[in-house]
């Protein structure tokens, strides 16, 4: 994976704010930032990863409940310790399993590629503009004063999550509300995206190994869909 002094530099500021380790002193995020990424619609590479994964879910699908799975049942504690109602707002991973029967979303080639790796590996995983963002990315519990910038009937719109939720945010206000359940549109991936940041989070159940293979094919893919690109990684949190 080649790397560049840019990249590593935005990755280096990338924190895990103290009141969030008090919550879950299991959670890592490996964080990818990538740049000359091939944005546009759905290919034959986005379609081939998102066919394997929604095979790989079906089997394991057939005889356990998503619920139960353990990595999502650590992810559905996490949720509750801060409040949210994981049967409301599913962590990130579990509703897109809840999906995989009938079909997984098609949206984009980088947004189904890292969906595509999040069902298989069975880890919220979520992708973001890195030139949109404003300064660097946090993972904090809020005070209730920060910005989320949303759609609502269709139309932009404000919201302000209340105190305590986990959120990630840069300099602007909230990029991801409720650690992983919903992106905000000014970050949020387009067909005009080269250059990005992709978080893979992960608790206890799910251990270094198997959040390093993830990260692995997650760029892996990446370069297959764009070759040349250049990525370079880092693990923020853990003991």
């Amino acid at each position: 994976m080649a790397e560049t002094t840019d990249l590593k530099a935005w990755l280096d500021t990338v924190a895990i704010d103290p009141a969030v380790h008090q919550l879950r002193p299991d959670y890592r995020a490996l964080v990818i930032a990538a740049e000359g990424l091939r944005p546009g619609p759905s290919d034959r590479t986005s379609e081939r990863l998102l066919a394997a994964a929604e095979e790989t879910a079906r089997a394991w699908l057939a005889h356990t409940p998503v619920e139960e799975h353990p990595h999502l049942a650590a992810w559905r504690d996490a949720f509750r310790a801060f409040g949210a109602k994981p049967q409301r707002t599913r962590p990130s991973a579990e509703a897109l399993l809840r999906r995989a029967e009938a079909g997984l979303p098609r949206v984009d080639r980088l947004t189904d590629i890292y969906n595509a790796i999040s069902v298989a590996h069975v880890l919220p995983l979520g992708g973001e503009d890195l030139d949109h963002y404003a300064g660097p990315a946090r993972l904090v519990r809020t005070t209730g004063e920060e910005v989320f910038e949303t759609t609502a009937a269709g139309e932009p719109a404000i919201e302000h999550c209340p105190p305590g939720e986990v959120v990630w945010r840069d300099d602007r206000g909230v990029t991801c509300r409720r650690w992983n359940w919903r992106q905000c549109t000014r970050t949020r991936l387009t067909h005009d995206t080269t250059r990005a940041v992709f978080i893979l989070d992960a608790l206890a159940p799910l251990d270094d190994a198997a959040l390093d293979a993830a990260g692995q094919a997650l760029a892996d893919a990446l370069l297959e869909s764009s070759p040349g690109a250049v990525l370079a990684r880092r693990v923020v949190g853990g003991a």
